[in-house]
C-alpha cells in the first residue's frame, strides 16, 4: 500500500477522539456545571453523549456554546504535520539497526529511541514499541525493510505518526496519527515490503509526556551530574 496519496492530514474536526479529548470536555462540563451554566440533567445528557463520540468534532458539539470551549479554543488546537522531516533535523546514519535474518528481534519497553531507527526483516519478524520509550528528540525516523518478513511498529497514541513507502507484493500499511499538541513527538515511517508486511500504528491506552519534559529531565540529570563531580 502507498500511502503518499494518504500523506494529507485529516481535518482537526475528524480527527479520531481520544482519552485524553474527552476527559477535557468532561471538564469543561464540570466547570459550567459548578457555574451553573447547565442543569444537572443537561450535564448529564452531554456526558453521556462524550463517552460514546468518535472524533473531535463530535465532541466539540457538546462545549459549543460554553464560554470554557472558546477560551481554550483561541489558539490553534491542531498545527499540520509535514509529511516528511525538517531538512537536516534527523541524520543519514542510524543510531540503532534492528536486524532479523531468519529469526526474531525486539525492541521494548523503556528505551531511548534516537533519531534515526533501521529495522530490516529477512524472513524474520522485527517489534519496534515505542510505546514506552522516551523521546528525546521530537522527530524519529524509522526505516522499515521487509523481505519475506514482518516488521510491527507501535506508538504511543498521542503523538503523531507519518508514513511514507511501499509494497512490492507485500503490504506496507502506517495509519496516520495526529496530536494535537504541537510539541509531541512525531515518527515517520519509510521503507518497503517486499513479499512481506511493514505495519506501523498506534498502541491504544499508551501515552507519552511532554517531549520539552523529557528534554528539561535530560538536562537536569546531566547539570545534577555535573554539580556532583
Amino acid at each position: 500500500m502507498d500511502l503518499q496519496k494518504q500523506s494529507a492530514p485529516a481535518p482537526a474536526a475528524e480527527l479520531r477522539a481520544s482519552d485524553a479529548d474527552r476527559d477535557r470536555v468532561a471538564d469543561i462540563l464540570r466547570e459550567a456545571l459548578a457555574e451553573g451554566r447547565v442543569t444537572a440533567d443537561e450535564h448529564a445528557e452531554r456526558v453521556e453523549g462524550v463517552l460514546h463520540a468518535k472524533t473531535v468534532g463530535e465532541l466539540e458539539v457538546f462545549i459549543r456554546d460554553l464560554p470554557a470551549a472558546h477560551r481554550r479554543s483561541a489558539a490553534p488546537a491542531y498545527t499540520p504535520v509535514p509529511s516528511r522531516p525538517t531538512p537536516g533535523a534527523v541524520p543519514a546514519e542510524a543510531d540503532a539497526n534492528v536486524v532479523a535474518v531468519f529469526s526474531s528481534a525486539v525492541r521494548r519497553g523503556r528505551w531511548r529511541a534516537g533519531r534515526r531507527l533501521h529495522a530490516y526483516a529477512v524472513f524474520g519478524s522485527v517489534e519496534i514499541d515505542l510505546s514506552e520509550a522516551i523521546f528525546e528528540y521530537q522527530q524519529v525516523v524509522i526505516k522499515a525493510v521487509s523481505v519475506f518478513g514482518d516488521v510491527q511498529i507501535r506508538v504511543p497514541e498521542n503523538i503523531s505518526l507519518r508514513g511514507t513507502g511501499g509494497g512490492v507484493l507485500g503490504n506496507f500499511e502506517v495509519s496516520p496519527l495526529d496530536s494535537v499538541d504541537s510539541d509531541a513527538p512525531v515518527v515517520y515511517v519509510d521503507g518497503w515490503a517486499v513479499l512481506g508486511n511493514v505495519e506501523a500504528r498506534p498502541r491504544r491506552g499508551k501515552l507519552v509526556a511532554d517531549i520539552l519534559e523529557r528534554v528539561q529531565d535530560k538536562v537536569d540529570r546531566k547539570l545534577r551530574k555535573h554539580l556532583g563531580h
